[in-house]
């Protein structure tokens, strides 16, 4: 368990640093993520590298490590032939992976873990998790969601992070599975154009969560740092909570050539933006490596 201070309590005194993407980290240290299970296959076949991407996180600057089972759930396990007992184990294991981390930095300031916990459209990993909308009611979303969160808040993290939720319906969900677990959570939308992926104003989407007790911190990850901008101020008027931003790196995704075009647009302007307009998590999602959140932690610790 951690000592650190309670997380909501640190957001009350002033800025926490996130960390970046464990996929691209991974990536770089030469791990194969092209299989359904992205970086969850790594709980399996290699957790000593999820713990040394997480270390390089908080060495690089991070308070915060968010753990690698955004894509982890049992169904997914399920297909790879493990059954729930095992997978029960690896979700555990990637609370104790992100833990490990934070011992061996050996740091003097609080860090923190962050169990990850991606929306329904992770598991069946064929991209509709930046469309939502899946067919399903809100309470058969709970149903999926809810035994995994058990699992993962028994494991002993600071915070859930209950992230890229492209829906309201699976927001809806999630709030409600959240309940009786006894550990606080972030809520952070997958965003474009000042909406949620599947459509719905930002507005109505972060009120959900601006009378949830639970919930510490509600915005937006997985997004450009542009979408990221409105959606800041957007959370910060609406639930008055702190608020949660890591956007990709602005660049993009080609399909067809199966490569990252463009250039980044995460700027250390924008990373103070975002503070003066109510952020009080700020890290990086994809293609923000820790080079990027070593200047994150530098500009927001700056006196």
């Amino acid at each position: 368990m951690s000592t650190a201070p309670a997380l909501a309590d640190a957001l009350a005194d002033g800025t926490v640093v996130l960390d970046g993407g464990m996929s691209n980290q991974l990536a770089s240290a030469g791990h194969d993520l092209s299989d359904e299970l992205w970086s969850a296959r790594l709980l399996a076949e290699d957790p000593e590298a999820v713990t040394e991407a997480h270390l390089a996180y908080f060495e690089a600057g991070a308070d915060v490590a968010i753990t690698s089972s955004y894509q982890a759930t049992f169904e997914g396990f399920a297909r790879r032939g493990i059954g729930r007992e095992g997978a029960a184990a690896l979700l555990a294991l990637s609370v104790g992976c992100a833990r490990e981390a934070a011992l061996r930095a050996g740091a003097p300031r609080p860090l923190w873990v962050a169990a990850s916990v991606g929306p329904y459209g992770a598991m069946l990993a064929d991209g509709s998790e930046y469309r939502g909308r899946y067919g399903l009611t809100v309470s058969e979303l709970e149903r999926f969601h809810r035994p995994r969160m058990e699992v993962v808040a028994a494991a002993g993290p600071d915070v859930l992070a209950l992230e890229t939720i492209p829906d309201t319906d699976e927001a809806r969900a999630l709030l409600r599975a959240l309940r009786g677990l006894g550990v606080p959570a972030w809520l952070s939308y997958s965003a474009a154009g000042g909406r949620t992926r599947a459509g719905q104003p930002l507005e109505d989407a972060f009120a959900l969560a601006a009378r949830a007790d639970e919930v510490v911190a509600v915005g937006v990850n997985c997004c450009t740092p542009k979408d990221a901008d409105h959606a800041v101020t957007v959370a910060a008027r609406v639930t008055g909570k702190p608020v949660v931003v890591y956007p990709n790196s602005g660049e993009t995704w080609d399909a067809g050539a199966r490569a990252w075009t463009g250039r980044s647009t995460f700027t250390p302007e924008r990373v103070t933006g975002w503070r003066t307009s109510g952020a009080r998590l700020i890290g990086g999602c994809c293609r923000v490596g820790p080079e990027t959140i070593a200047s994150i932690a530098g500009l927001l610790r700056a006196p």
